[in-house]
C-alpha cells in the first residue's frame, strides 16, 4: 500500500497522467488494488459505491499494457450497461491517452460499421457490453486470443441481467493465462462462487462495508400511496436545490414522471432502455452539465454512473433488492461528498421496504407525513399533462 501517487510503483510517466488527471491521494480501493495488479495477481475487489474502483483497475492495467513490448497485448472490461462502458472509456481515455493507448467501447446501440473500422486499428482496450462482444465474436470480426488482461465490472450485476452464458463463453476464448480482475460494490456469495471458478488463486480485497451505503448519505421515507408519488416529489423539488436523480420501477412510468416534472418547469430528462443511444447519451451529458437538473431513470442508472454533485437520490419506487437500493443512493455523496437518499413507500412495496431494513440493520428514518409534505390538490400524473422541458 502506498499514501500517496508519488509514492506509488507507477512508472514516472503514469504518475505524471495520473497527476494530469487530478488524483493525488489514492482512495483506499486504489491503494490496495494497484498493487496486486501490478504483480499480475487475479484480484476481486469490493468497495462502496463511488471510492474510485474504475481508476482502481485501469491506472495499474495501463501501466502493465505501456510496460509490455510491442506488439501489446490487450485488455478487455466488460460492464453491464452502455452508459458505464462509456465511462470506463473516458477514464482510460484520459489516462491512458497521452500514453498511446487506443481504446475502443463496443456497445449496442452504435453503428457497427463504425466498430469494425476501429477494431481494424487494433485497440489496446476494449471496453464493452457482452451482447455487443459476443456479436463481433460470433461475426468472426473479433479474436479474443491476444486478451491478457479481463475486467468484469459490476460483476455481480451483469450475472444478474442475464449476462452469465456469454461471460462464460467470452472467458473460454480468452487465453487461461490470462490475468481477471472483478470489480463490484456487492459481491453475493452465489456471485462470489461463480465468478472464482475463472480466477486463479485471486486476492480478495474488501475495503468497508461494501454491501452497506457510504456513511455521508442521509436516507430518510415518506411513506405515500402511488397517489400521492408525484406531488411530493414536486414538493421536494420546489423545496430543495441542487441535482436530483428520481429512480423508477418501469420506462413507462419514468416517460411519465418526466412529464409532470416538465411540466412543473423542472429542466428534465430521462434515461431507460427504449430511448436511443443518442438520446441516452444526450439525457446523461445534460445532466452532468448542469443543462437539466432532473434525471428520471430506471435502474440502468444504478450501476456505476459517475455524476459530480448529485444533491439528492429519490427512489419514487422502491426497487426489487436491497443491494439495487445501495447502488441507487450510491449515485450521491461520492468522492467524500454527502448527500440525500429519499424513498417513498407505498403499502404495496412493504416487502421491499422489509428487505431493505433488514439488510441495513436498522429501519430508514421516517419523514413527516404525506399529507404535511404534499398537499392534496398538488399535480397529478394525467395522460393529457407533457413536458416544456423534458429533454425529449
Amino acid at each position: 500500500m502506498f499514501c500517496s501517487f508519488l509514492d506509488s510503483p507507477l512508472s514516472p510517466a503514469m504518475r505524471d497522467a495520473v497527476a494530469h488527471a487530478g488524483y493525488s491521494t489514492p482512495t483506499p480501493i486504489q491503494a490496495q488494488a494497484i498493487g496486486p495488479i501490478l504483480e499480475g495477481r487475479d484480484v476481486i475487489g469490493c468497495a462502496q459505491t463511488g471510492t474510485g474502483k474504475t481508476a482502481a483497475f485501469a491506472i495499474p492495467m495501463l501501466e502493465r499494457l505501456t510496460r509490455a513490448d510491442s506488439p501489446r497485448p490487450r485488455a478487455l472490461v466488460l460492464a453491464p450497461t452502455r452508459e458505464l462502458a462509456l465511462q470506463i472509456a473516458a477514464t482510460f481515455d484520459m489516462l491512458g491517452g497521452a500514453q498511446g493507448v487506443r481504446t475502443l467501447v463496443l456497445i449496442g446501440g452504435e453503428s457497427m460499421g463504425a466498430q469494425l473500422a476501429g477494431l481494424q486499428k487494433r485497440p489496446d482496450v476494449i471496453v464493452a457490453t457482452p451482447g455487443r462482444l459476443f456479436d463481433h465474436v460470433e461475426r468472426r470480426t473479433l479474436a479474443l486470443g491476444t486478451v491478457r488482461i479481463v475486467v468484469l465490472d459490476e460483476a455481480d450485476r451483469m450475472l444478474d441481467m442475464g449476462f452469465a452464458p456469454q461471460v462464460e463463453r467470452i472467458l473460454q476464448m480468452t487465453p487461461l493465462d490470462r490475468q481477471t480482475l472483478c470489480f463490484s460494490a456487492t459481491m453475493p456469495p452465489e456471485v462470489e462462487t461463480l465468478v472464482r471458478r475463472h480466477l486463479v488463486r485471486p486476492v480478495r480485497i474488501e475495503v468497508g462495508v461494501s454491501a452497506k451505503p457510504v456513511a455521508k448519505v442521509t436516507q430518510r421515507l415518506y411513506k405515500a400511496t402511488p397517489q400521492d408519488k408525484t406531488p411530493l416529489l414536486l414538493k421536494l423539488l420546489r423545496e430543495e436545490r441542487g441535482r436530483t436523480l428520481v429512480f423508477t420501477r418501469t420506462k413507462h412510468r419514468a416517460d411519465r414522471v418526466a412529464r409532470v416534472v416538465g411540466a412543473a418547469g423542472h429542466r428534465v430528462t430521462r434515461l431507460h432502455a427504449d430511448r436511443s443511444m443518442s438520446q441516452r447519451r444526450e439525457a446523461l451529458d445534460g445532466f452532468r452539465s448542469g443543462r437539466y437538473r432532473v434525471l428520471i431513470a430506471t435502474d440502468i442508472a444504478a450501476r456505476g454512473l459517475d455524476v459530480p454533485e448529485i444533491a439528492h437520490v429519490v427512489n419514487f419506487d422502491l426497487p426489487h433488492t436491497a443491494e439495487d437500493y445501495i447502488h441507487r443512493i450510491g449515485r450521491t455523496a461520492r468522492a467524500q461528498a454527502s448527500g440525500c437518499a429519499t424513498s417513498f413507500a407505498s403499502p404495496e412495496e412493504h416487502e421491499q421496504l422489509r428487505l431493505i431494513e433488514r439488510h441495513l440493520g436498522h429501519p430508514v428514518t421516517r419523514a413527516s407525513t404525506v399529507g404535511e409534505q404534499a398537499p392534496r390538490h398538488a399535480a397529478r400524473i394525467t395522460p393529457a399533462m407533457h413536458a416544456g422541458n423534458n429533454g425529449a
